[in-house]
């Protein structure tokens, strides 16, 4: 038997990935589920529900693209792979990025249901554990991995909002070569002396960083 609550989130994300926060209302919702505004509300408490289980999907999207990483034989190969899940949920997804990184009050919610806080710590604490591994296995300088986490999100999340907000030309395939570019630049800073050499001499060719042979 069909799940009417599943039915209204399909089309909950279906109304905001075509639409936005501004173009979302329990009414516009109600004529994509095809039932009344009040047959609503028989599931979910208002808008700010719906809005938190489109949330809720969107990080559970965003989870099965970086985890895939996972699969991954060594550190470096995690790492490049997790940024390529990043990169890849950021572009194909734009309005479920945007609202996994807005506020509370942007959504309309007094706070971010704690069940969803906890999804993105995990989330965090899976770029920190890729980091400590890579720092283990002698590709990244010894430091501490928050704080490296840290600079390398807020380099990643700066380049997509620019690129989001059409700073950066509209050319996909342009972006993702400026990402990774900036990204080698980035990593280059960051990487142990051996790996930045590695780095160095490898940047004529532009090969990705897992295509560089590692000791590991």
């Amino acid at each position: 038997m069909a799940d009417p609550r599943q039915d209204i989130l399909a089309c909950a994300c279906d109304l905001y990935l075509s639409h936005g926060l501004d173009g979302f209302s329990m009414r516009g919702l109600a004529k994509e589920v095809g039932v009344t505004a009040p047959a609503l509300y028989r599931h979910y408490d208002g808008r700010e529900a719906v809005l938190a289980d489109v949330m809720r999907e969107a990080h559970r999207a965003f989870i099965s693209y970086i985890y895939r990483a996972l699969e991954a034989p060594t550190p470096l190969e995690r790492f490049v792979r997790a940024g390529e899940g990043y990169l890849d949920f950021a572009i194909e997804h734009p309005r479920w990025y945007a609202m996994m990184f807005s506020g509370p009050e942007r959504l309309g919610m007094v706070a971010i249901p704690e069940d969803i806080e906890a999804m993105g710590s995990a989330i965090h604490q899976f770029w920190i554990d890729r980091v400590g591994e890579c720092m283990r296995a002698g590709i990244l300088i010894e430091g501490d991995p928050l704080q490296i986490s840290f600079t390398m999100w807020a380099h990643a999340h700066g380049m997509v909002q620019l690129f989001h907000q059409g700073r950066l030309g509209k050319d996909v395939d342009a972006f993702r070569s400026l990402f990774r570019e900036s990204g080698h630049r980035l990593m280059a800073g960051v990487a142990t002396k051996e790996f930045a050499v590695q780095l160095t001499d490898g940047a004529k060719q532009s090969p990705s960083p897992v295509e560089l042979q590692t000791t590991t």
